[in-house]
């Protein structure tokens, strides 16, 4: 079967990751996304993955903590999460290499460009964890500024639902899904696909983004194959 996107970076929310639970890892949750990563990467993908950390911290909801030292804080959670998916990976038989954007030798590569870009052409996966190593600038962020680097040729944002709606569905029975959506309408509506700076370089560097859902974790080599599913944000 042929591939429609060759290297794609695939975002996955810390949420996803704890399952039932809410909070932070089910085991076998995790393992189910990963076989879904495992049957795209087969197809040939080369494949980079961010993930988020709202499964143990979400620093916007800190409280009284100083907001540098919160971030600080998310980003260790997605180095926990990234370890945690990298060593689901490779007990399905995928070979994956994990940098960090901080510093942490130990457990970890420091991130370098052209080192993930070689290993993807070897058909290493590759998690980018802890953001982009700075305070104030989100996952989402970090995603479009990995994607960019490495010239994929979409961000595949893995969500909790299964495109971008006017409303949030959960609230809203009658919310209207989109199946394709601009760079601009998502900036001049505040959609949530993702943050307006995340948004707005993944427009300025003509980086579609495809938002579909997680919960069925086959949606990720369908979406390699372009298929039609979930929402597409292109800038036209």
């Amino acid at each position: 079967m042929s591939v429609k996107y060759k290297r794609v970076l695939l975002k996955l929310s810390g949420e996803a990751l704890a399952g039932d639970k809410g909070f932070g890892l089910e085991v076998e949750t995790i393992r189910k996304i990963c076989e879904g990563i495992r049957d795209a990467h087969a197809l040939g993908v080369q494949i980079g993955i961010v993930v988020g950390g709202g499964n143990f911290w979400r620093g916007r909801s800190s409280g009284e903590m100083e907001r540098t030292r919160a971030d600080q804080i998310g980003m260790l959670a997605t180095a926990m999460n990234g370890l945690a998916v990298a060593d689901a990976l490779e007990q399905l038989g995928v070979e994956v290499r994990v940098q960090t954007a901080l510093s942490m030798q130990q457990v970890a590569e420091p991130y370098i460009r052209n080192r993930a870009i070689r290993h993807m052409e070897k058909g290493r996966v590759v998690i980018f964890a802890c953001g982009t190593g700075n305070p104030f600038f989100s996952t989402d962020t970090a995603a479009a500024l990995r994607a960019a680097e490495i010239n994929a040729n979409i961000i595949f944002k893995a969500t909790m639902v299964d495109g971008v709606y006017d409303r949030d569905p959960k609230k809203h029975p009658d919310a209207r899904k989109y199946d394709s959506l601009t760079f601009s309408c998502v900036l001049s509506e505040k959609l949530a696909v993702m943050d307006s700076t995340a948004a707005t370089m993944c427009r300025d560097n003509a980086l579609p983004i495809l938002v579909f859902d997680i919960l069925h974790p086959e949606n990720i080599a369908k979406a390699a194959m372009g298929e039609p599913i979930g929402t597409l944000v292109t800038e036209q």
